[in-house]
């Protein structure tokens, strides 16, 4: 069957030259954005409940943007000023470009990984002494724990944020060639908002190891797959299963 809707379970992008648009003109395709999941901040007071105090650590471990907008809300919410001595380790390069939101980035020590969590073990043993937090989510990647643990940093995480499923029910009637997933989250979602939830002719995209896995267990025909040494990107991976069924 042809495609000619999917709906991608994340927000719409804000750059003007996102790879959906290419896609849409390229493949005449209609693309709906809607996040399956958002998040939530957790209160000062259930932070504090965590015994936290954040004075005692001398470096933040940032994994995401969430992580980055939390800590500030958490620090300002504690009427807490972060010192100018406070180290920022940041997973990727467009979380610490995302930092200078907070902070003047000439004027703050900021290591920046590649990619991957792993990428940050290089900076982690050349600063093995510092007092680490980890401001994160509720569902945490093991990856992450088992680095930190593996590496004996004094590190301590910090629940400052959580991850919700988003009411979907105005879609209950709505119809989508396919449904593109970016977590087991994603997956959840689906399941949550509709229980009675049948494939049929629907495609199923995923990204990531951990979504294909959740969807395996769901009990879903997996059609698209990303990343792949021929599609690193999910746009590329839906750009080839498209140019193949809608030529038939």
């Amino acid at each position: 069957m042809k495609v000619k809707t999917i709906l991608v379970s994340q927000p719409e992008p804000k750059m003007e030259n996102s790879p959906y648009l290419r896609l849409i003109e390229k493949e005449h395709v209609r693309v709906d954005f809607r996040p399956f999941i958002h998040v939530e901040g957790v209160d000062a007071k259930s932070v504090r409940q965590q015994k936290i105090d954040l004075k005692d650590f001398t470096a933040i471990i940032l994994t995401s943007r969430n992580s980055v907008d939390h800590f500030f809300r958490i620090a300002e919410e504690m009427r807490f000023k972060v010192p100018d001595t406070m180290k920022y380790f940041c997973q990727s390069e467009a979380v610490a470009f995302y930092l200078q939101k907070y902070v003047v980035y000439r004027k703050r020590k900021i290591y920046v990984g590649k990619r991957n969590f792993v990428d940050l073990q290089p900076l982690f043993k050349k600063y093995k002494d510092e007092k680490y937090l980890l401001p994160s989510s509720d569902v945490l990647k093991s990856v992450i724990p088992d680095t930190l643990n593996e590496m004996k940093l004094n590190w301590t995480r910090g629940i400052f944020y959580k991850t919700v499923i988003s009411d979907l029910s105005d879609l209950r009637d709505v119809y989508y060639d396919v449904l593109v997933f970016f977590s087991p989250s994603g997956i959840e979602s689906l399941l949550k908002n509709f229980p009675d939830f049948e494939q049929n002719n629907t495609r199923i995209a995923v990204f990531g190891n951990s979504t294909i896995e959740a969807a395996t267990e769901a009990g879903l025909r997996i059609d698209i797959q990303a990343p792949t040494p021929e599609t690193p990107s999910m746009t590329m991976a839906l750009q080839k299963y498209i140019t193949s069924v809608n030529k038939k």
